[in-house]
C-alpha cells in the first residue's frame, strides 16, 4: 500500500499516509463488478490505484447515464458527500477492467480532512473536477444534437484510454448516451463516410 500512496497520491503529508495504512485496506475487483450500488450505504471512501471505474446513474424509467470515470490517483467524490451526510449512494459504480482501491473507513473522513490540509485540497479538488464533469454531460444533453454529443463522448473515451483505437461495442455507446443501439450505428456509418473514423469489429478507430 506504501509503494501505490507514494505513486498517486505522494502530495499527502507523511502523516496522512500513515493513517491511510494504518486504517485503510487493499480490496481488489474483477472487471464487470459492481463495486458501488445505487441505494447503498457508503462505508468506505475509495481512493483508485489500479485499473478504472465506471460511474453511471439511474433515470426515471430505470435507464442508465454514464457519468464519469475513476482512474488511478483518483478518489469517488459521492463517497465524500455521502461521509458528510450520511446519505445513501445515488450513483452506480463498476470495474472496467480488474481495479484495485484503497478503502477508507467513512468515519475518519472528518477527522482527515481537520488534521490534514493535503487530504483537505484533495478533497475540494475531487469535487471540482466531478463539478465540471457534470456541467460538461449537462450541456451536452441539453444543447447538443446526438451527433455531436456522439463526438465528443469518442473524444473523451480516447482522452480516458489514451488511445485512438476504442474497444466499444455500438450497444454500450448507445446506453452510455441513453440512445438506441439503431441510431448510434447510423451516426457511427455517417462519421465513417466523413472519415472521421473506421469501424471495426468490436472497435472504432478514431480519425480526429
Amino acid at each position: 500500500m506504501k509503494e501505490y500512496l507514494e505513486t498517486y497520491f505522494g502530495h499527502f503529508e507523511q502523516g496522512l499516509k500513515d493513517e491511510i495504512v494504518k486504517n485503510g485496506r487493499l480490496r481488489t475487483f474483477a472487471e464487470g463488478i459492481q463495486v458501488i450500488g445505487s441505494g447503498e450505504l457508503m462505508k468506505y471512501t475509495m481512493l483508485v490505484i489500479k485499473g478504472r471505474l465506471k460511474l453511471y446513474t439511474d433515470g426515471e424509467n430505470g435507464e442508465e447515464f454514464f457519468m464519469y470515470y475513476l482512474e488511478p490517483g483518483q478518489a469517488c467524490a459521492l463517497s465524500f458527500v455521502c461521509a458528510a451526510r450520511n446519505r445513501k449512494s445515488d450513483l452506480e459504480a463498476f470495474a472496467v477492467e480488474e481495479t484495485e482501491v484503497i478503502m477508507i473507513p467513512i468515519g475518519l473522513m472528518a477527522e482527515l480532512m481537520v488534521k490534514y490540509k493535503s487530504w483537505y485540497i484533495f478533497v475540494i479538488e475531487t469535487y471540482r473536477s466531478r463539478y465540471k464533469e457534470l456541467l460538461d454531460a449537462i450541456r451536452s444533453v441539453a444543447f447538443h444534437a446526438m451527433d455531436e454529443r456522439l463526438e465528443y463522448y469518442l473524444i473523451k473515451q480516447k482522452n480516458t484510454f489514451g488511445s485512438t483505437t476504442l474497444s466499444l461495442k455500438h450497444e454500450q455507446i448507445a446506453n452510455d448516451l441513453n440512445s438506441s443501439r439503431v441510431v448510434i450505428s447510423r451516426l457511427l456509418k455517417q462519421l465513417e463516410l466523413k472519415g472521421k473514423v473506421k469501424l471495426l469489429r468490436n472497435a472504432i478507430e478514431l480519425k480526429f
